[in-house]
């Protein structure tokens, strides 16, 4: 039995024994390594999709609001110019000169000594007064207009 145990074959078949052994020990470690490794990644996988989860909404109101923002500063800078337009206005309004421009262009007045003329278009004239736009007209044919249909609607 003791020269069994030294003779050649039993001595490969220890050796093989023990190498495939070895082997499969390793190959049980690797795997379990991998596994260890699988279950790490999957926990981080986790942690980062709850991440993205937690942090979607705070990013879509971030990015709304920004917008908002974005928004309420060009309606400012619009409210802005539109004050600055408003001040240059009533500047003008403070010069009698400009004032009596405007009076003479929209109202149609005329200074003392001064005839006022309204030409008529006769393309114009063709058409009924009531076809055109009131903004067209001068003020006074408006002012008649209106007597003229209070004066109908009351008579009918």
């Amino acid at each position: 039995m003791a020269r069994d145990r030294f003779s050649t074959a039993t001595r490969l078949r220890l050796l093989g024994e023990q190498t495939a052994a070895r082997v499969y020990r390793s190959q049980n470690r690797r795997q379990a390594r991998r596994s260890r490794l699988t279950g790490r990644a999957a926990f981080l996988a986790l942690v980062v999709c709850s991440l993205v989860v937690a942090l979607a909404y705070p990013m879509r109101q971030y990015v709304s609001q920004q917008s908002e923002i974005a928004e309420q500063q060009r309606m400012a800078a619009e409210a802005r110019e539109r004050v600055e337009q408003l001040r240059d206005e009533k500047a003008r309004l403070q010069d009698d000169a400009y004032i009596r421009r405007l009076a003479r262009e929209h109202l149609h007045y005329v200074l003392p000594g001064e005839t006022g003329y309204t030409v008529i278009d006769p393309a114009a004239g063709r058409q009924r007064r009531t076809d055109q736009g009131a903004a067209d007209r001068p003020w006074y044919s408006n002012l008649w207009d209106g007597v003229d249909s209070a004066d109908h609607e009351n008579k009918q």
